[in-house]
């Protein structure tokens, strides 16, 4: 008979020549159990989607109930759908005034590509900077951004006028020019290994786009919604983007992504032409309900400020002679590693012994330690010990 491994490989498409093929049988909470019973812990989080773990129960509640009243209705848009309405309102409440109006879409990528489009129509140029080792998704817009000429090289040409300039670098701030419709950046640089701004670079990066006229654009993708400690990672350095791209945990676990602006702002997709963008599930009721159910979780029970903590135990118990620091903040952390050690292979023994981590597309020495935001004091001290049991096993110089 043939198994479920080999049906996988001959019928689902694949994204690498070597895939992990790990065999899911169950989730819960932060625990992952395969065919055989074994118990694996997440630190992944699904790449910052399980911000409450697996299986929560106000989340299933909430997608039980509203799959029950109803699900697909109509081209987003049209029809007052009461999740959608709920979660916008939710979310505006809580964003900077200038962040009042929501489009929801599907996935990150597609929250990036309508924020281009936005950004092009509410200014009239075409042309684009976006940064060095930044990851922003795998449309051809997504992919046109993405800060890895490699990465992008299989799939050339890709959309004209991009440029991209180094993060953390004030000189490249010069070269933005009054062109531009847009600078689109990541607060905290994701994939090339949790890389912080620079003092006030930000603030910095904000007046020069106020400077141009082009809009300043967060993607907060993977930071946002409380994994930094904060709802958004743009607070912990006092900039307020144009438009704000959220997908990942902003579906509680359900496909869903947003690009949120000013209602003046979004008002340039309505006309000239009508439906200046259009998705089809993007808001998907369900996704919203789990959405918002998941952000009042996170809010009710202090979440935010229980990563901030559960950061500093982690800072505090990841000392190696292997572990060179830690990078990030809450739960979205790099530890980066010591000339010599091999991640990949860090990574692969990790997961004989339990643990479900990853690297970074763009940063080959540091792995990611970003698990739900439910993870108690318990279950930080199990990883803690596991890791360093990992790393205890590695040879001085594994090449």
């Amino acid at each position: 008979m043939i198994s479920n491994r080999q049906l996988f490989l001959r019928h689902v498409a694949q994204t690498s020549e070597s895939s992990l093929q790990f065999e899911i049988e169950r989730a819960e909470g932060i625990f992952f159990y395969d065919k055989a019973g074994k118990v694996y812990i997440d630190l992944v989080s699904g790449v910052s989607v399980s911000a409450l773990g697996h299986g929560h129960p106000k989340v299933v509640e909430a997608v039980k109930d509203q799959a029950d009243r109803y699900m697909h209705t109509m081209v987003y848009g049209e029809f007052v759908q009461s999740p959608q309405v709920a979660y916008a309102e939710w979310l505006t409440e809580r964003l900077p005034g200038s962040l009042d109006n929501v489009y929801f879409v599907n996935s990150g990528s597609e929250a990036i590509d309508g924020a281009m489009k936005l950004a092009k129509r509410s200014t009239g140029r075409g042309d684009f900077f976006a940064f060095e080792k930044a990851y922003h998704g795998g449309t051809h817009g997504a992919l046109s951004i993405l800060g890895d000429a490699k990465a992008r090289s299989g799939y050339l040409p890709l959309l004209p006028g991009i440029k991209h300039i180094c993060f953390n670098c004030e000189e490249d701030l010069s070269l933005i020019h009054k062109g531009l419709a847009a600078v689109i950046v990541e607060p905290i640089q994701a994939e090339a290994g949790i890389i912080e701004p620079a003092r006030d670079y930000l603030a910095q990066l904000r007046l020069k786009c106020d400077e141009v006229g082009a809009l300043l654009i967060f993607d907060e993708i993977q930071t946002g919604m409380g994994r930094t400690g904060k709802l958004m990672a743009f607070e912990h350095y006092d900039v307020i983007p144009d438009i704000l791209c959220l997908a990942k945990s902003f579906g509680g676990g359900m496909p869903l992504g947003a690009f949120v602006s000013s209602r003046e702002l979004m008002r340039q997709l309505t006309f000239d032409p009508p439906l200046g963008h259009i998705t089809t599930f993007g808001g998907h009721p369900v996704s919203c309900a789990a959405g918002l159910a998941a952000q009042k979780v996170v809010e009710e029970e202090g979440l935010m400020l229980k990563t901030v903590e559960i950061e500093q135990r982690y800072r505090r118990g990841l000392k190696h002679p292997f572990i060179r620091g830690v990078r990030g903040k809450g739960l979205f952390l790099a530890v980066e590693l010591e000339k010599g050690v091999d991640v990949s292979r860090f990574i692969a023994r990790a997961f004989e012994n339990g643990l479900v981590i990853d690297q970074f597309l763009f940063s080959n020495n540091s792995f990611r330690i970003a698990p739900p935001l439910i993870i108690s004091e318990k279950e930080v001290e199990e990883t803690i010990n596991r890791v360093i049991a990992t790393l205890d096993g590695m040879p001085k110089h594994d090449n």
